[in-house]
């Protein structure tokens, strides 16, 4: 509505007609007085809406509950393993606290405690509207972009901690996917320099970094435990695993058939695993995709909520820049290929970081290239692939680098949250 009226004075002072002369340097001036008081009123207004929300905030508040000390927000229950560990450490401290999802398939709905409340709020605008004018001390998610798109700063909420889901960079989200967070809970030490760099650089406020490891991925490695190792068999061929991220740098929509039908060919199993949110924003490329493939029986397509079993699954993996590399060397250690091409950084965070993200020169030391060219021949480098010892030194030095106090971040990310709470609270200092 703000946009309306903007350009409707646009279309007023400057279309309207004008029956006397104005020198060129004088147009020049009025036209840039009236674009800006035109600027000027349509950001009047819109932070007039901004308050008159904010002044209806407690009628909306009784949708939400009894206002919380902690709030986890999850946009689906692929997440859930993220919060898991974090949550029953609550649950075992007996700390009350909320577990709000988007998705009703959740299974972290199903988490029985008198200390957790749980409760879907709804996909999109319904989600947005309960987050945004939500009432906590704290809100807990892995939804980067606050107070970017939809995702505003609640007036009730005192402090938003942003928890990161997997160890690779965390410049690799969407531009300014971290930057209104107070607090991130980082993976590993190395992820503190690029975000500290990003602050000095945008002029934003420091944030509260906590490295406390990687959740999502203690619990896989509890799962692991539990799952039977693949049974090798000259009967069975290898298993190769292609699981990419999404977007303009994903290799389903860079490559498609050109990588799909070479291995469709190569005399192994090919399980293809895009990634979930590619079912959202490219379903018309997997859709293209499946089709094309439908001929072969090599080929099986795969969408579990969990990626933990096809991993175990799998003998190989080949992916571009997706977490799920690490995911596989750190669990499993068995051998990756990753895609050799030129990345465009300019979406993400990254971009404005003079150096090569951790992920990618990491990838050098851990995994093979393949390059475009290298498609047609693609069956004989899996055949090629062996193990060494360069590579079994840089996988310990990366788990150093991005996975720190393995099988225990539950319990720092809990403790680090509480520590926040009694800053919020008055009752300690911070200890940035």
């Amino acid at each position: 509505m703000i946009r309306l009226i903007y350009l409707c004075l646009l279309f007023f002072f400057v279309i309207s007609p004008a029956f006397g002369y104005i020198d060129p340097g004088t147009g020049s001036m009025l036209f840039s007085f009236l674009t800006g008081l035109a600027v000027t009123l349509y950001f009047f207004l819109k932070n007039l809406l901004l308050r008159l929300k904010t002044l209806t905030f407690r009628k909306h508040k009784e949708t939400v509950g009894d206002k919380p000390a902690f709030v986890f927000y999850s946009e689906g229950g692929r997440y859930w393993n993220v919060f898991k560990p974090i949550i029953e450490e609550f649950h075992r401290r007996g700390i009350k606290c909320s577990y709000f999802t988007s998705d009703l398939a959740d299974p972290g709905l199903q988490f029985q405690s008198e200390y957790i409340q749980t409760k879907c709020i709804g996909e999109g605008n319904k989600a947005y509207h309960t987050l945004n004018f939500l009432e906590a001390d704290i809100c807990i998610t892995t939804t980067p972009g606050l107070d970017v798109l939809q995702f505003k700063r609640s007036p009730g909420v005192k402090h938003y901690v942003h928890i990161l889901h997997a160890v690779t960079d965390a410049t690799l989200y969407r531009l300014f996917g971290l930057d209104y967070y107070d607090s991130v809970f980082l993976t590993g030490p190395y992820q503190i320099m690029d975000l500290r760099t990003l602050e000095k650089l945008r002029g934003t406020k420091e944030k509260r970094l906590e490295v406390v490891g990687c959740t999502y991925l203690d619990e896989l490695a509890v799962t692991v435990k539990s799952i039977n190792s693949k049974q090798a068999s000259e009967n069975i061929p290898k298993t190769v695993l292609v699981a990419p991220s999404w977007g303009e740098n994903g290799m389903l929509r860079r490559f498609g058939m050109k990588l799909l039908q070479p291995l469709a060919e190569s005399g192994y199993h090919i399980i293809i695993r895009p990634h979930p949110q590619s079912f959202i924003s490219e379903i018309a490329t997997i859709n293209r995709l499946k089709k094309e493939l439908s001929q072969y029986s090599s080929i099986e397509w795969n969408n579990d909520r969990e990626n933990i079993y096809v991993l175990s699954r799998s003998d190989i993996l080949i992916s571009d820049f997706s977490g799920v590399i690490f995911d596989f060397l750190f669990l499993f250690g068995r051998p990756v290929v990753y895609m050799d091409f030129n990345f465009d950084l300019r979406p993400y965070d990254a971009a404005d970081v003079d150096r090569e993200p951790w992920t990618f020169h990491t990838l050098r030391t851990l995994a093979h290239p393949l390059k475009e060219a290298e498609f047609i021949k693609i069956g004989d480098l899996l055949n090629s692939l062996r193990e060494n010892e360069d590579r079994n030194t840089a996988l310990a030095k990366a788990r150093e680098e991005a996975y720190a106090n393995p099988g225990m971040a539950g319990v720092y990310a809990a403790e680090k949250l509480l520590n926040i709470h009694m800053t919020l609270q008055g009752n300690t200092h911070d200890p940035k």
